[in-house]
């Protein structure tokens, strides 16, 4: 089961991640993991509550409604394997957009590395977690911050099919540059496919060099239906 979507996204190519970046803002791949893995992993939500290390209903913080929960560790097989594989192929993505930026361009080619940093400075907990929409639920716009260090981008792998399994529930990203107004986008996900997008802000060439955009992501109200995704974040939380 694990194979075939690790060698999917083995062939993803950093320098074509990093052009649909710079002109789209974000990237949605084909569909790469397939039904019975979405399946597994949509079931791991309700299959043992010892995989979760905390539950977040999001209406309790104004977050929107729906709910999600963060994976412990160790995380699940596929979880961490997914992981590590699109940190991989996004690593020399992140490197590119901090050498713009003037940022020290560091990060290094292991995600356990990352990992290690993150400990280091007191950031311990894991990030990967399952979100579940069902009818009228939202999630505002927000970004996946967590502590001092964060890696620039982060994945989102939709585990239903929009338009079958569910009505609504669009993924959103709004860009704000300086000294216009804000940007929206609908990105269209499908079953298995990801969208890469940036966890903060990215760099976009202007007059004088690049100039950083500051980016959020949510997602629209969900008509009917439920509406499950993987959120991979690359960092970990203090």
């Amino acid at each position: 089961m694990i194979s075939a979507p690790l060698a999917a996204i083995a062939a993803l190519q950093p320098d074509r991640i990093l052009d649909t970046l710079d002109s789209d803002g974000y990237v949605v791949t084909d569909p790469l993991i397939d039904p019975d893995s979405c399946a597994a992993l949509a079931q791991l939500y309700v299959s043992d509550d010892a995989l979760f290390r905390s539950t977040v209903t999001m209406a309790r913080h104004g977050f929107g409604r729906g709910e999600y929960k963060y994976f412990a560790r160790p995380l699940p097989d596929l979880v961490h394997s997914l992981r590590h594989a699109l940190y991989a192929r996004l690593a020399p993505v992140a490197n590119a957009w901090d050498a713009r930026l003037g940022r020290a361009a560091d990060w290094p080619a292991e995600h356990a590395a990352v990992v290690a940093r993150c400990a280091a400075a007191g950031q311990t907990r894991p990030t990967p977690l399952l979100l579940r929409y069902g009818p009228g639920d939202y999630n505002c716009l927000h970004q996946d911050l967590y502590g001092e260090i964060h890696f620039p981008l982060q994945a989102i792998l939709l585990l239903d099919r929009p338009g079958i399994d569910f009505q609504g529930g669009e993924l959103i990203l709004v860009e704000q540059r300086p000294r216009r107004q804000s940007t929206p986008m609908v990105l269209p996900l499908t079953q298995g496919a990801l969208a890469l997008i940036p966890v903060k802000e990215r760099p976009v060439q202007g007059l004088r060099g690049s100039a950083r955009v500051q980016v959020r992501h949510g997602v629209a109200r969900v008509l009917s239906g439920q509406r499950r995704t993987l959120g991979l974040i690359f960092h970990d939380a203090a």
